[in-house]
Order: structure tokens, then C-alpha cells, then sequence
């Protein structure tokens, strides 16, 4: 995939680079929004988020697509169910993203390894440069919707996203209610911010566990404070999400919980946090 080359670029090399700069914005004009999903830390379900929200914009209509831009841990198809990795190339010579069995186009480096078993032991320069191929040498086409599922933090692969998609219309955080989540947040708003991008948005999850017996909420991790923690950092409050099986449940099946349970609370809760993305970021526009 990418290369490290160190020091100063060869003709050749700023050619490729020109050439992949050109395809990166060729793909992107033909995308209509794009939205990063993140995390200050692993462990808080933004893979999940990211998942389910792709799936209520593709329930609503929307042609939509995910970017798996997590490198080492690239878990998008298993919760979508793709098993297969039959990534094609098409006439001039770009990968075609696999297709879930609900219509979402996904592309993750899983496709690309021998085995899924495989470990990726890369550094810096060949993570930000795979990253870039994955977009730029991919056929999305004529996308409404492409959610980029980014790695936890802020180090390179967040980072080679947000300085790569430079249009992109809205960053969604996922946090849980507790300190050291919401400390790892800061930060992650923080470098958005200095990208300068404005339009920033936070999703609870496992705000509160509903039991099954009885619908009482029990606040498992602390007292929900997705909303106040929000008006502090100046970003807009998507919504929280219950802690409940059916989510693991739905991984294991390979199916979002969107797509397996459509009348529960937590996917009313995803439909609803898509309402407030398209309300607060995507400027209200039809398709």
C-alpha cells in the first residue's frame, strides 16, 4: 500500500502526489456530505454510532457510505455482516467499495488483508498514506451520504481525515458519562477546533441502561451530563443512547441495531441523533 520515502520527493513522486490530490477531489465533489465520527478514547461504541447512523441515513433514502478509517482495528464489517473481502476494480483501475446487505458501500482495510487474523504493524507515514488511497482510489460515486469511522484520539489517521476531506460538514464525538471519557473529548474537540472546523456534535452513549423488566433507567456510569457538557464545549448536543444487548446482540448477528430491531428505543434514539445532525449541520437540504 503507502510508503515512507523520507526526504525530499523525486519528480516521479510529486507527480504521484499531484495525480492522488486530483483523485481525492474528484471522488469528494461527487459526495454530497461527509461526516467524521471520533472518539477521545476507545471503548465508547463510536464504531457502533457510526454503523447505526449510516444505516438510518440509508433507511431515510440517502446513498450512503462508510469509510473504515481505523487501521489497526477495523471492525465496520463485521457489524455490518460482510464477510467477504471480493473488493473489485472497475475500468479505471479503483477499488469498488463492498456493498452491505442493506445498500451500504463500505470500504475497510479488513478487505485488504490475507487473513483477519492479520496484525497491521505500521508507523505514521504508511497509516496516513493508506488512508489517503482509501480515498482516493475508490469508486464511491455519487454518494448523499460517506461516514468516515475514525480511530479513537488524535494522532495520525483522525488527522490525515480531517486535513484530507476539507469540506467536511460535520464532526460527530462519542462519549460516556464519565470524567476521564469526557477529559479525552476536550481534547478531540479541541484539534478540531484547530483544524477549523466549526461544525462539531456529541452523542452519549451508555447514558443509562433501561431494564427490560421494568423500563426503569439506571445511570450504570455516572449521572448523564452529555447535554451540559456540550453547551461548555460551544457544540451542539445530538442525543444519547441507552446501554442495552441488543447492540451486542445485533454485532454478533453481523446487523445494526437499526437494521434489526427498526421499532426499539435505541434505534429510535439513532433516528433521532440523524434528525439533529441533518437539522444542526447539513443545512436542512433535500437530497
Amino acid at each position: 500500500m503507502a510508503h515512507d520515502h523520507g526526504g525530499q520527493m523525486t519528480p516521479e513522486q510529486q507527480k504521484q502526489m499531484i495525480e492522488q490530490e486530483l483523485k481525492i477531489s474528484k471522488n469528494l465533489g461527487k459526495i454530497k456530505y461527509k461526516i467524521a465520527v471520533m472518539s477521545g478514547k476507545g471503548g465508547v461504541g463510536k464504531s457502533t454510532v457510526a454503523a447505526n447512523i449510516a444505516e438510518a441515513f440509508q433507511n431515510e433514502g440517502y446513498r450512503t457510505g462508510i469509510l473504515d478509517a481505523d487501521i489497526h482495528g477495523p471492525n465496520i464489517p463485521i457489524m455490518l455482516g460482510i464477510e467477504k473481502n471480493d473488493v473489485g476494480i472497475n475500468d479505471e483501475n479503483l477499488m469498488v467499495p463492498v456493498v452491505s446487505d442493506s445498500g451500504i458501500e463500505v470500504m475497510s482495510m479488513a478487505f485488504l488483508l490475507e487473513s483477519k487474523n492479520t496484525p497491521i504493524i505500521w508507523r505514521g507515514p504508511q497509516k496516513t498514506g493508506t488512508i489517503k488511497q482509501l480515498i482516493a482510489d475508490v469508486d464511491w460515486g455519487d454518494l448523499d451520504v460517506l461516514i468516515i469511522d475514525n480511530p479513537p484520539g488524535t494522532g495520525d489517521e483522525p488527522l490525515t481525515v480531517l486535513q484530507t476531506i476539507p469540506d467536511i460538514n460535520a464532526v460527530v464525538m462519542v462519549s460516556t458519562p464519565n470524567a476521564v471519557s469526557q477529559d479525552d473529548v476536550l481534547k478531540c474537540v479541541g484539534m478540531v477546533e484547530m483544524l477549523n472546523i466549526k461544525n462539531i456534535g456529541l452523542v452519549e452513549n451508555m447514558a443509562y441502561y433501561s431494564c427490560p423488566h421494568c423500563g426503569e433507567a439506571v445511570k450504570m456510569f455516572g449521572e448523564n451530563q452529555g447535554r451540559e457538557f456540550a453547551e461548555e464545549m460551544g457544540i451542539v448536543f445530538l442525543g444519547d443512547i441507552p446501554l442495552t444487548p441488543k447492540v451486542s446482540d445485533s454485532a454478533n448477528i453481523g446487523k445494526s441495531v437499526v437494521e434489526l430491531n427498526a421499532d426499539s428505543e435505541i434505534s429510535m434514539k439513532f433516528n433521532f441523533i440523524v434528525k439533529e445532525i441533518k437539522k444542526n449541520f447539513l443545512d436542512n437540504k433535500e437530497k
